[in-house]
Formats: structure tokens, sequence, C-alpha cells
């Protein structure tokens, strides 16, 4: 789709659209994108310009009045508060939701055996399909921005990222992507009923990564293996986690870890007809903002 017919199909979209999550790394460029596209957008959150908070319903039906379209970034907790929400939210009139969930949420094990299928994003999911409206499901594996504005970006700077997650490789996927297909499937039609699970062109380890940016920076971080249980234990004694904060931080890394999350998804090319950027590309322009310095 090029840029002018994408404009006339946000055009046609009727009322505002809700972004939850709208200040969050896709949030914002969600926001970002419908209103250049001409979209009325409320960007929603509790520092936002739309108060919104997961934890506080009382703040839900006055960011949904006369929205049509929302984008759900869910809170990562259980029982997730997200049924509550697309109940209300239909109730309200919405007829279009998209919702952030996470690849491997429907495979047995993806997170560690300890790990129930599904959790807080599978509640999600269920509630979207029952919705009777609209919906897209979108599945991301590990962003490739937790490198620039994430959880691993102090250990870039400071020349030496420890992890638990050995040789193993992920195809991390670009937040930009992600906003777009999200932008596609709250303006154009195509998208009702989709899953897409999203990835980057090709699988790198946490070295490559590190590679990736010293070529652009020409300044090279370590890669440090560490043992899970000697990851966790510092998270507790370090940083102050709580034992279990640390175990499900540890637990978050395990698709890396195995290479989970390494095969290559096709959803960003069938949402948008096009191949996802590459980890290379991301890189070169993070370093041009001066991101790690």
């Amino acid at each position: 789709m090029t840029q002018t017919d994408a404009t006339a199909a946000a055009a046609s979209v009727q009322g505002p659209v809700l972004v939850t999550g709208g200040t969050g790394k896709t949030g914002r460029r969600v926001v970002a994108r419908l209103r250049e596209l001409g979209v009325e957008t409320r960007a929603a959150s509790r520092s936002g310009e739309t108060p919104f908070d997961w934890a506080d319903p009382t703040t839900w039906q006055a960011a949904l009045a006369g929205v049509t379209a929302v984008y759900i970034t869910p809170l990562d907790a259980s029982p997730s508060p997200t049924p509550a929400f697309v109940e209300q939210a239909v109730a309200s009139g919405v007829r279009r939701l998209v919702l952030l969930s996470a690849r491997g949420v429907d495979v047995p094990g993806y997170f560690g055996a300890a790990h129930e299928v599904g959790g807080p994003h599978g509640e999600g999911e269920r509630a979207v399909r029952a919705s009777g409206v609209a919906w897209t499901i979108l599945r991301p594996g590990w962003f490739s921005q937790n490198f620039s504005e994430g959880v691993f970006l102090d250990g870039v700077r400071d020349g030496e990222l420890a992890l638990p997650t050995g040789d193993g490789r992920a195809a991390f996927i670009d937040a930009d992507d992600i906003a777009d297909v999200a932008v596609a499937a709250l303006t154009e039609d195509g998208h009702a009923g989709e899953e897409y699970g999203l990835s980057g062109p090709r699988a790198l380890g946490i070295a490559d990564v590190l590679d990736e940016i010293a070529k652009e920076t020409g300044k090279r971080a370590a890669y440090v293996p560490v043992d899970a249980s000697a990851f966790r234990a510092g998270l507790v004694a370090d940083q102050g986690f709580t034992d279990q904060e640390a175990g499900l931080w540890t637990d978050a890394l395990e698709p890396i870890t195995t290479s989970r999350e390494a095969p290559v998804l096709d959803g960003v090319r069938r949402a948008l007809g096009r191949e996802p950027r590459d980890f290379a590309d991301f890189v070169r322009e993070a370093a041009a903002r001066g991101v790690w310095g």
C-alpha cells in the first residue's frame, strides 16, 4: 500500500482510536503513525494525555468514550484485566480491537516447563476472539529496541552484557515494524481475524548483536554468558529484585537461550507486503541518534 492509499484508508476510520500504553515502545510509535495519517488518536497511559491505568478500571470509561478502535498493550499480570476491558470497550461501541500479545503464548513449554500455556496474554487473546467485533492479534518476539531503550541498554553502554542465554539466537523484531502492522490493522480492511507472528528477517546470538553495534559505533561490549541460577541470584543481590521477579525475568530469557525465538516468522510480510527491517538497519539508525554514546 502506498502512502496515498494508507492516508485514504485512515481517512475512512470513523471516530477516534485509543492507544493504551501510548507512551510505551510500540504505543508511542502507533500514536505517531496514526496522527501522521490524520487519524484522531488518544494516547492513553498513567502519565499520558489521556489518563488510563490498568489497575484502576474507573479510568477506562472516559478513555473509551466515542472510540471505535483500540490498540491494546496489556498489563502482564494474572489475572489479566484485559477481558474486563474488552467487555467494557465493546459495550462502549468499539468495533475493532488490535491486541499486542507475545510470540509463543500458544506453545507448550515455550517459556519453560513451569509456565502454563498462554498466561495473561492467552487470557487477552481469548477475550478479543470472543468479543464479537473485528480483532487482530500481534505476536512479536524480543524487540530490537531492548538494546537501545530497554533492559539491555545499560549493559551495552557499560561494555559488558551478562546474560544466561548461552549460544541461543533470536530473530529480533523492530518495534517500528510492530507499529506499522498495528496501524494497518487499525485502519485498513483485510486484517480481521488474523494472528500475525512477528520477527525480524534473521536470527542472531547476543554476541552477534554486539558485533553489529560495534561495527557502527566502534565501541565493543563483551557478551558474558552466565549460569541461569547465578544470573537470578545476581538480580536479587545486586539489583533489588524479589525472588519472584528474578525468576520471571530469567524465565523470560528462556526462548532466546533455547533458540525458540530463532525461526523467522512471516507476519510482517503477510500484513504489509514487505520484509521486516533487518537488525543492521535498526542499529544504523540508533547509532546515528547517538543511543550508545
